[in-house]
């Protein structure tokens, strides 16, 4: 659990980032991996979430195809207030800005679009995300998405942190049977070859 300090600081850094309008992870649209998990997915009443949402395009594709059960969670209320500015009628009640690893509720799917690789990758912080994960998932639940596929640099301020398939592995396995982890062939140009895609079921 995270105390109040880091909280904060974490929260004043993103928040920063979105008022100067440093994001160049955002590319405007759902992920065309996510995108592509989504198309098959059948069961509309998946409680579904997406943490350090952003601006949440996965979860607006989501609800347009009636998923109503989806929740956003991120550290700071900008990205959340473009997003209910955008998509008026999703329920307010299911944007949360608040620190991932202090949320409290399970969910059957948590989509993971490189939350992982957003904040500083200390052994301490991977290890109680993975934790995280499993608390946060129902039985037989799952967490998928992307992982940065890229050597992580000694640089503790540059975002986002990399990481390799073994290590996420690593962190990942102790709480999660793996069905699928490996090089994603559908990325988006500027992420060729440097994306993993990732089906992880709760153990």
């Amino acid at each position: 659990m995270h105390n109040q300090d880091i909280v904060k600081k974490e929260e004043a850094f993103w928040t920063q980032r979105y008022l100067e309008n440093q994001t160049g992870w955002d590319i405007g649209k759902p992920s065309t991996p996510l995108k592509a998990y989504i198309d098959q997915l059948e069961n509309k009443n998946l409680k579904i979430l997406i943490p350090g949402a952003g601006n949440a395009y996965e979860a607006e594709y989501l609800f347009n195809k009636g998923f109503k059960n989806v929740y956003v969670l991120d550290i700071s209320r900008e990205p959340l207030e473009a997003f209910h500015n955008r998509i008026q009628d999703f329920p307010s009640n299911q944007t949360i800005q608040g620190d991932f690893f202090n949320h409290k509720a399970q969910y059957d799917l948590i989509l993971e679009q490189t939350f992982f690789c957003s904040f500083p990758p200390t052994k301490s912080n991977r290890q109680e995300y993975a934790e995280k994960m499993n608390d946060l998932l129902k039985a037989n639940g799952k967490l998928v998405g992307l992982w940065f596929n890229f050597p992580l640099s000694t640089d503790m301020e540059k975002r986002p942190f990399g990481g390799s398939k073994e290590e996420y592995n690593n962190y990942l396995t102790p709480f999660f049977n793996l069905k699928t982890f490996e090089k994603c062939f559908n990325s988006i140009e500027s992420r060729k070859g440097n994306e993993l895609f990732g089906i992880f079921i709760k153990k």
